[in-house]
């Protein structure tokens, strides 16, 4: 039985580490190890309660998480940035991660190691690390990362991303990675960090360096609210290592952080303005097979993301790709019956990424862009628009990637599918 599953019925809970084991008796707990040997442990509170997991007047647990977005990164940013710092200021942390220093110090390079989401997730946290903190970041699948390691090199993070704290391939992955450093004897520091919305599970046991991603009960199967509370600490941590190794000019920082700021009243303008007009959209997936995500540079794993929440909840198939890779060999697959889901964010690529665009169109495939309000170049350009708030093209995943949620939400929906617990998944996937 999950934890939220045993919410209603207490909130005290005893957790078991690997190689323990529990015996119920009429007086209590006894617990002991697999030798035998009686262990003293003790139970601790949840700190979470009933109404947590009601739907609260949402017909889904993943429509009402989706809506939490907002309230979540809005209390995260309480948590993590420093409002008393300024760029006159500057004897002042901008960022409150309460990592020890010794961990980010000299870094040459970061590893990220995940799954699924957490994985698109680390994707642009690559991005982040990479741009804003000049930190060469390598993003690897857990599952992978355990049966081909990279060669051991000095002053490397690895970061472990997990939801849930329990992702047995993430966990697997930095048990290998603390095991390999252990056995070279100090000749490489040890340095693992998770970021998980668990700070009591397993990654939590594996490593003290944790980032709480503060995102609260996740019912649903599928990740939305989990998802941008990971980019989030991704930023935090990217400004954080930025600011510390004095990379980008202080302005420019508190630039970025005035625009994090604001990415709550702008989700809430999403989800309030477009959710009937995607609602509608997605009624037009019914007859469906196939659909193509694209984006380009920060945005292509969002265009991941959105075509992963589209196969796990509605059973349609979709595929991301960056959008200058159309040409190379996806292109086939388009006609009229493939629509392109295009996110197209004013910035760097932002006219690379329309000219790739109208490729598809010429292969008569129906373009849907995801692209700001009021702007007439891209009115023309797709055969259907989903309008969002311009952005700094930095910060634009935690807003394109809303249309996105709720897309595939509303085509499972017109399908009459279990939404939030769709065929086939787990929550958490604890075995390989």
């Amino acid at each position: 039985m999950v934890r939220e599953n045993l919410v209603p019925h207490t909130q005290v809970v005893l957790s078991l580490e690997n190689g323990e084991l529990a015996k119920l008796t009429p007086l209590g707990v006894e617990v002991y190890n697999f030798a035998g040997v009686p262990l003293n442990k003790y139970p601790r509170t949840l700190s979470w309660n009933p109404v947590l997991i009601e739907k609260q007047g949402f017909k889904h647990f993943m429509l009402k998480e989706i809506h939490e977005q907002p309230r979540l990164i809005r209390a995260s940013l309480d948590t993590y940035l420093n409002y008393d710092w300024y760029p006159t200021n500057s004897s002042e942390m901008p960022i409150k991660l309460g990592l020890p220093a010794g961990l980010l110090e000299d870094l040459e390079q970061i590893q990220i190691v995940a799954c699924g989401s957490s994985w698109h997730a680390g994707l642009v946290g690559k991005y982040l690390l990479e741009q804003i903190a000049g930190i060469p970041t390598m993003v690897q699948y857990a599952s992978e990362f355990r049966y081909a390691p990279p060669p051991l090199t000095a002053n490397t993070l690895t970061i472990g991303v997990t939801q849930s704290g329990e992702t047995a391939d993430t966990l697997a992955a930095l048990a290998m990675e603390q095991q390999r450093l252990t056995n070279q004897q100090s000749r490489f520091q040890l340095r693992l960090l998770g970021i998980t919305n668990r700070t009591e599970s397993s990654l939590a046991a594996l490593t003290e360096n944790i980032i709480d991603i503060h995102a609260g009960i996740e019912i649903g199967v599928a990740a939305t609210k989990t998802y941008t509370a990971q980019l989030l600490a991704f930023y935090c941590l990217a400004l954080d290592m930025s600011y510390r190794r004095q990379v980008l000019p202080l302005m420019r920082l508190e630039t970025i952080l005035n625009g994090l700021r604001q990415l709550p009243a702008l989700m809430e303008s999403v989800l309030e303005v477009q959710e009937d007009s995607i609602q509608k959209l997605a009624d037009q997936f019914t007859d469906t097979q196939d659909v193509i995500f694209i984006g380009r540079g920060i945005n292509f794993p969002v265009a991941l993301e959105g075509a992963l929440k589209l196969k796990e909840i509605s059973y349609i198939h979709g595929e991301g790709y960056p959008s200058g890779e159309l040409k190379h060999g996806p292109i086939a697959l388009l006609d009229a019956k493939v629509p392109v889901v295009t996110i197209a964010q004013p910035g760097s690529v932002y006219e690379k990424v329309l000219s790739n665009a109208q490729e598809a169109k010429a292969r008569d495939a129906h373009l849907i862009g995801i692209t700001p309000r009021n702007n007439s170049e891209t009115a023309e350009a797709f055969d259907q628009l989903i309008p969002i708030p311009e952005v700094e093209e930095l910060l634009s995943p935690m807003l394109t990637v809303i249309p996105l949620q709720l897309l595939a939400y509303y085509a499972a929906a017109y399908r009459g599918l279990d939404i939030d617990q769709p065929r086939n998944l787990a929550k958490s996937v604890t075995v390989e």
